[in-house]
């Protein structure tokens, strides 16, 4: 089976729903996110307010390109579709999937947006950064799957689903 990596804004699931369609599917799981703090010692707040967006872009670029994913589910962070190289490399090695949420939805699931280690841009409101970001998913992904006013557990189904048909 090819990588199900999933893309996305922050709060739509990839973390959380891609532990458990890892789980459905008997894959292994792999979260960039967690990738970049083991490789800097540091959660990624502190990697953007101490080393700045564009070391941690090149950091989440790198996370990508250095880790062979084989047979896993990929839960991205919700910046990687800024980079192309890191986008080229996991849709050459898997299946990527965006889950589909609204700035609403977004906004109500994301409690601690100045310390989750969301990569915004100089001067970029969230609104604006979730415009740009939302035509990049699309972009790239191969499916989408619809997330507001979903259960984890029809997310998971879906991407299951999804999966199993590739």
């Amino acid at each position: 089976m090819k990588n199900v990596v999933l893309i996305g804004m922050p709060g739509c699931g990839k973390s959380t729903c891609g532990v458990l369609a890892a789980k459905a599917l008997c894959l292994d799981f792999k979260d960039t996110d967690l990738l970049i703090q083991q490789n800097e010692g540091m959660p990624l707040q502190s990697v953007i307010n101490q080393k700045g967006n564009k070391y941690f872009a090149l950091a989440e670029e790198n996370a990508v390109r250095n880790t062979c994913f084989e047979n896993a589910v990929v839960a991205t962070g919700g910046s990687v579709v800024y980079s192309d190289k890191a986008m080229a490399y996991l849709k050459e090695n898997g299946v990527v999937i965006y889950l589909r949420i609204s700035l609403k939805t977004m906004l109500q699931r994301i409690s601690n947006m100045s310390t989750r280690g969301i990569l915004l841009r100089n001067g970029e409101s969230i609104e604006e950064m979730f415009s740009e970001r939302q035509s990049l998913y699309e972009k790239y992904a191969d499916f989408v799957i619809d997330c507001d006013e979903k259960e984890i557990e029809d997310t998971v189904l879906n991407i299951v689903r999804v999966a199993s048909e590739i």
